[in-house]
């Protein structure tokens, strides 16, 4: 079956054990039945999440955020303490940035304030090399007209040499 679906052996199981339908009035009709499957998954979609579903749970989570804990803190503080229900850290950084949490500005009582959520092992956005007054991309259309160069004096007093040998106001010696 996996072969003909052009999908992976896994995925095909999961899909059986996970909407598998059975019924206790009517046992030989258990087995796995598309429509069965398709409003399972609806049910599934339109269920709460936990934060929503427990107020209780969310106040506590909303209150250990306000007060500095990280969500790995507090799901694992939960799990330490024996609290039912918890939630994990992923449930907690999914509220943070759902719209809801977005309103209350959950974002702010992280760590790192970000108010976009970025993969963990992302490229870093880096700033730009150059500002924005030096930048290449700002620059204006024409340049402004410059004075013409002088030529240099043809009699220049002897400004002296340096240890270097170098002339003094072409390059700077470090005195020792």
């Amino acid at each position: 079956m996996a072969r003909v679906l052009q999908r992976s052996k896994a995925t095909i199981y999961r899909e059986l054990k996970r909407n598998f339908f059975s019924d206790e009035c009517m046992p030989k009709c258990d087995g796995y039945y598309g429509a069965a499957a398709h409003f399972m998954a609806a049910d599934r979609r339109a269920r709460q999440r936990k934060l929503i579903r427990h107020p209780v749970l969310l106040h506590a989570v909303i209150d250990r955020l306000k007060n500095g804990w990280t969500p790995e803190q507090i799901g694992n503080r939960m799990i330490h303490e024996g609290v039912r229900p918890r939630v994990c850290q992923e449930t907690i950084y999914r509220y943070v940035y759902s719209k809801e949490g977005m309103a209350q500005e959950l974002w702010w009582y992280l760590p790192n304030h970000r108010k976009a959520r970025r993969p963990k092992y992302a490229r870093k956005k880096r700033p730009p090399k150059f500002d924005r007054d030096v930048s290449i991309l700002f620059r204006p259309d024409a340049a402004p007209a410059l004075p013409p160069i002088q030529p240099d004096p043809v009699h220049k007093p002897d400004r002296g040499r340096c240890a270097t040998g170098w002339v003094g106001d072409t390059a700077l010696a470090r005195m020792l």
